[in-house]
């Protein structure tokens, strides 16, 4: 026997005489509960960052070369200069400095690395202060246009920061930005004046690998967090390749560049490391929200955190003992010159600074360049000692 699938509605009958209609019967239906939805509490206190710190260095390198330029006032010290019309602030003649910029002893005077002044004359501040100077136009133009492009991309990096942790200094993203690049150019002046100790070193790339390493210790550190890891992964390491690959010509100091990869690879496990996204979500979960405690941070970052801490300050202590006991790290590595310079048919990596021998009779000055034993005779009045040094290093070159 069938049955109706249709459900059964009670009914009741009116019994009034008049009206003989059926009525469904009103049944109370029970209100929907609906669920609590979760309300995170805000988060007030994180702001945009804006790249601030990486244009300070920049017009700090860009002050101090003119502050150098100044100083150098070839006009004064030299027999000859390009671009005379710019006064005081012309360069020293294409033989002597191709790279549009001052003579090398205005640079020693300044403030460049010569390992026998850091040695000999207790003037370890080279160290640092020879990062803020530059050889010349082109050489200040490549390195500040390299640092605007991966300093201001690694201080955007972190996205966001918190502005009341800044004030506390270390949280800050600017700061640990800088220590990075101060640091690194620090170990890549220790690691050149290990290794090239007859010439004088000027320039940010050490401190510009730096940045590059950290970028590339960053990524590994916080591997978990990026979709597009192997990509990028790849990306850095191409350039930092290329980078290093264009150091092994001639008059490029690449020691520096491997001294400040170095050290700011493993600044970066240091300063750069981020929590777990579980983290940061359970930290800003409402107060009834249970969840699983998670850690700060997975433990393959404690432990390079620790370990890179560890090498960076042992490294920089031993490689500075090493430099004032005048170790010439060559002594022990015989090979290790190959990587700043490998000589071919075209160029030749004798990078020795000029040194001349001259006579003087009233106008006339004889100059011979002890390298190459030519002699040139010169007529100048009154020639001062840094007019010969000019004349000396275009007699070498």
């Amino acid at each position: 026997m069938a049955t109706d699938p249709s459900p059964q509605i009670p009914m009741r009958a009116s019994s009034k005489s008049s009206n003989n209609s059926i009525h469904p019967v009103d049944v109370e239906t029970p209100p929907v509960r609906t669920p609590t939805p979760i309300i995170y509490r805000e988060i007030k206190h994180f702001k945009k960052w804006i790249p601030w710190l990486v244009p300070a260095f920049v017009v700090a390198n860009t002050v101090m070369f003119i502050i150098t330029m100044y100083v150098n006032n070839c006009p004064k010290n030299s027999v000859s200069c390009v671009a005379d019309f710019l006064g005081r602030f012309s360069f020293q003649p294409f033989k002597e400095n191709p790279l549009l910029g001052p003579s090398s002893a205005t640079l020693l005077k300044m403030g460049a690395l010569h390992v026998k002044e850091v040695v000999d004359g207790d003037q370890g501040w080279r160290l640092i202060t020879c990062n803020w100077l530059h050889g010349g136009v082109f050489h200040l133009l490549a390195n500040m246009l390299s640092l605007l492009v991966i300093g201001i991309r690694l201080e955007r990096e972190f996205g966001f920061t918190r502005m009341k942790s800044c004030l506390m200094f270390w949280d800050c993203v600017a700061v640990r930005v800088g220590l990075i690049y101060i640091i690194s150019g620090f170990g890549g002046s220790l690691m050149s004046a290990l290794f090239l100790q007859s010439n004088i070193s000027v320039g940010a790339s050490g401190a510009l690998f730096g940045i590059l390493g950290s970028m590339l210790s960053e990524l590994i550190t916080n591997w978990t967090i990026y979709a597009n890891k192997v990509a990028s992964f790849v990306t850095l390491l191409v350039i930092i390749a290329v980078n290093l690959a264009v150091g092994i010509l001639p008059h490029v100091d690449n020691f520096a560049h491997i001294g400040g990869f170095l050290t700011g690879f493993l600044l970066g496990f240091v300063f750069l490391i981020r929590p777990q996204f579980g983290w940061v979500s359970q930290r800003y979960a409402p107060p009834g929200h249970s969840s699983s405690a998670r850690p700060k941070f997975k433990k393959y970052q404690c432990i390079l955190w620790a370990v890179s801490l560890i090498l960076v300050i042992v490294g920089l202590s031993l490689g500075l003992i090493m430099l004032l006991r005048g170790v010439n790290a060559n002594d022990h590595c015989s090979w290790c010159h190959y990587l700043s310079c490998v000589p071919t048919s075209r160029w030749s990596c004798n990078t020795e600074p000029a040194y001349c021998s001259s006579t003087q009779l009233g106008s006339q000055v004889n100059v011979t360049c002890s390298t190459n034993g030519r002699t040139t005779t010169y007529f100048l009045p009154g020639a001062s000692s840094s007019q010969i040094q000019s004349l000396c290093s275009q007699q070498c070159s």
